[in-house]
This record gives structure tokens, C-alpha cells and sequence, in this order.
């Protein structure tokens, strides 16, 4: 059995933790109320958008849109992974790392293939796939330090660029949808190529009844980067919530998991303290009892 030193080195250790995760996970909650309300806000909007560019790009072969509507047939692919600076967040680095290097291994080896590049946004991202050899283009670390839209619009037009000039043929991000503070969705998503609508009777004959006024051309050449600097911006929040959620609940099962083992050691405590104590009784009645002999 641990001494009573020992013991009482390891219930103060597991206290000075339990009140480190017990202040992070405060501070998660805190950030996540107003991400949370960010990203809420926000899809059905950028969803909203997404339909609509799905369907005005439907049959636009013919129109200048930008290129952002080809559908290529090359595997030059740009992953752009979405995590986190920090960790603490239970398996949500994790998560992303292995579903990016899932899509990794089917477009070529690392420091062999000139087909794959990365952008990360997160410094675990960065770290990890900088150790392994990858080509990361640009590492953007700093971008959850001052979250905005126009942050964001800056890498949104860097994309827009790659993919016009013909350097990649499809753009695909690897982040976490959030769904609540508990759930998150891992998710890969084509930013572009922007991809057809889903065929069918209804969706076609919607399309069909519109109008535009302008002319379609004008309203695409208008639109799609506009619509596309939303979608990144959409993906963004979405990773820095779902971060933040899964931060708040990795921080309270570790501070619960404190809370069982301070209720183990103190148990351990207290048996040591009482099989010290009746050692010295032991001893006193041992020491009298050969005190009266004597």
C-alpha cells in the first residue's frame, strides 16, 4: 500500500488537474454560445446559396462562369484540411488527419507525386503533414485568431485562382460539420469543381421556370465567387464549433474522470491512515505490555 506522503502528493496533483480541465472546459462553453449561434445563422443561408449556384450552373456549359463549373477528368487534387492549433479535443484532430490521409493515399505517396498539395488551416494539420513530406501550398495557423469573413475571403480567392489558372483539377475540404456540442460530423466537401445539381423531376422543372433578368452569364460571372467565398467561410465556422464542442466535452469527461479518482484515492487515504494509526496503537500496547513484565 502507497504511503500516506504518496497519497497525498497524487490527491493534490489530480485536484490542480481537475481544476485546469474543469476552467477549459468553461472557457469552451463560453467561445461555443457564440460560434454555435455563427454557424447557425449562417447555413441555411450559405445552403440557400449552394442550391442556387448548383441549379443556375446546371446546363452552363456554353456560358462563361468562370471555369469553376468544368468537370476535369485529372487527379491534380488541393485538399484543404480544417483543424485545430490546440489540442485537448478529444479525437476531433485525429478525425481529420486520418480522413485526409484516407483521400491522400488514392492520389499518390508523399515527396513522390506532384497530383496531391495541402492547404491547412490549423497548426496540428500543419505539423502533422509537414513531418510526413507532403507539398502544403500554404499553412494559414492563425486564422481562428481572428476569424472573419474577410480573413477568409482571402483564402476563398487564392482557390478561385489555382483552380482558373488549371492547376488543380478538384478542391475538397476536410473538416467537421457541426451538428451540437455532443455531435460532429466528419465531412469531405468539393468546393470546386462546382457540382451539378441532383437530377430530378422536381429540381428540373423549377429550373426551367426561372427567369433572369439579368442574363444568366452576368448573374454567374456574379455570383459564383461570391457564393464560393461564403462556402469556405461556412467550412471555417463550422470546424471552430465543432473544435469547440469537442473541446467542452473531452474537458468534462476528464474533469468527471478526476471527480472518480480523487473518490478512489481518498478511499486509499483514509485505509492508510487507519492502517497507520493502528500500527501505533500496536506499537503504544505492545511497549506497555513489555514494560509490565519488566
Amino acid at each position: 500500500m502507497a504511503s500516506l506522503k504518496e497519497v497525498r502528493t497524487r490527491i493534490a496533483s489530480v485536484k490542480s488537474t481537475q481544476q485546469i480541465t474543469s476552467a477549459m472546459k468553461m472557457v469552451a462553453a463560453s467561445k461555443l454560445r457564440k460560434a454555435q449561434t455563427g454557424i447557425l445563422q449562417l447555413r441555411p443561408f450559405a445552403q440557400k446559396q449552394k442550391q442556387m449556384l448548383q441549379e443556375l450552373s446546371a446546363g452552363s456549359e456554353s456560358l462563361d462562369s468562370g471555369n469553376y463549373t468544368d468537370q476535369r477528368t485529372g487527379n491534380r487534387i488541393l485538399l484543404v484540411v480544417l483543424a485545430s492549433n490546440r489540442g485537448l479535443c478529444g479525437a476531433f484532430n485525429s478525425n481529420v488527419i486520418k480522413q485526409a490521409n484516407i483521400i491522400a493515399a488514392d492520389y499518390g505517396k508523399p515527396g513522390k507525386s506532384t497530383d496531391l498539395a495541402f492547404i491547412t488551416i490549423g497548426r496540428k494539420a500543419t505539423e502533422y503533414f509537414s513531418r510526413l513530406g507532403y507539398n502544403i501550398l500554404e499553412s494559414h495557423d492563425d486564422l481562428f485568431d481572428k476569424l472573419s469573413f474577410s480573413n477568409t475571403t482571402v483564402i476563398a480567392e487564392k482557390l478561385m485562382q489555382l483552380f482558373r489558372d488549371g492547376q488543380y483539377d478538384k478542391i475538397l475540404f476536410v473538416y467537421h460539420q457541426f451538428r451540437n456540442a455532443v455531435v460532429q460530423k466528419l465531412t469531405t466537401e468539393q468546393f470546386l469543381p462546382v457540382e451539378p445539381p441532383v437530377a430530378n423531376s422536381q429540381t428540373s422543372s423549377v429550373v426551367s421556370d426561372f427567369i433572369y433578368d439579368p442574363s444568366k452569364e452576368e448573374i454567374l460571372v456574379e455570383l459564383i465567387p461570391q457564393i464560393l467565398r461564403t462556402q469556405l467561410y461556412k467550412a471555417v465556422l463550422d470546424s471552430w464549433a465543432s473544435e469547440l464542442g469537442a473541446r467542452m466535452t473531452a474537458m468534462s469527461q476528464a474533469t468527471d474522470n478526476a471527480s472518480e479518482l480523487l473518490k478512489d484515492l481518498k478511499l486509499s487515504y483514509n485505509k492508510a491512515r487507519q492502517a497507520s494509526i493502528t500500527n501505533d496503537i500496536l506499537e503504544i500496547v505492545s511497549g506497555a505490555e513489555a514494560l509490565k513484565k519488566s
